[in-house]
């Protein structure tokens, strides 16, 4: 049987702030297609991983391919492009308090669509993205007007407008409560079964990351400690992995 490329991958990163190393060699693979999580305690560098992946940060050495493109080659232009096959979720959703939610949902396809695009598909694309998530009736509503849950679907719908290959999920589910935040989990695996989108989901929310994930990269003290299913990892008795699950 042919092996599967990813497409992501991570080989050997290494990213230091001051004397606090974050990453320490750290690799890993993601296989297109699977909800791959990344967990840690906060402040292990699960966060700089990400950031790392759509260059936002640049590590001190190693390198990192994401669709075939190792994105330290390419140029600012280049990489503008990739980043439009990259959806990111931010942890704090990032919604411009000034902008509808329509407005707020265009605003990726100003960026990313011609002038034509835009008046042909722009309108049919906002309602997909909002029905996918379960809130066409928000449309012309402010951010201010709605819920801390209702705020992080709209975030969601904006990262799927452009249909994205890759989406990077940071803390989806943090601050939020434990309702609202299963209904996150299980959305999550909706966009992943209809986009068949690639997921990086970094969390340290156990019941999120045993409701989406297919495979578990535990990131301690720096690397790439641990990996395999949920399941899998339960089993292990490690102190530093079952301090995770008791």
């Amino acid at each position: 049987m042919k092996e599967i490329a990813p497409i992501i991958e991570v080989k050997n990163v290494n990213i230091s702030f001051g004397k606090n190393h974050v990453l320490r060699n750290f690799s890993m693979d993601v296989i297109p297609g699977e909800n791959l999580a990344i967990l840690g305690k906060s402040g292990s560098g699960k966060s700089v991983l990400i950031k790392c992946i759509i260059r936002l940060l640049i590590p001190d050495s190693g390198k990192i391919i994401v669709i075939n493109n190792e994105i330290s080659e390419l140029d600012h232009d280049e990489m503008d492009m990739l980043r439009a096959d990259i959806g990111f979720l931010f942890q704090s959703n990032a919604l411009y308090d000034s902008m509808t939610v329509r407005q707020n949902l265009e605003f990726p396809l100003r960026r990313h669509w011609s002038k034509e695009e835009r008046k042909f598909n722009a309108k049919e694309a906002v309602l997909e993205a909002l029905e996918d998530v379960g809130l066409s009736h928000t449309i012309d509503m402010m951010p201010a007007e709605l819920s801390g849950g209702m705020r992080k679907r709209i975030a969601l719908a904006r990262t799927l407008i452009l249909k994205p290959k890759v989406i990077l999920y940071d803390e989806p589910t943090t601050g939020l409560d434990p309702i609202t935040a299963r209904e996150i989990s299980q959305l999550m695996n909706a966009v992943q079964e209809k986009y068949k989108a690639t997921a990086v989901i970094i969390s340290h929310d156990m019941n999120c990351i045993k409701m989406t994930s297919d495979r578990v990269i535990m990131l301690i003290d720096g690397k790439n400690y641990a990996s395999g299913t949920y399941d899998n990892l339960l089993k292990i008795t490690d102190p530093k992995v079952r301090e995770f699950f008791d």
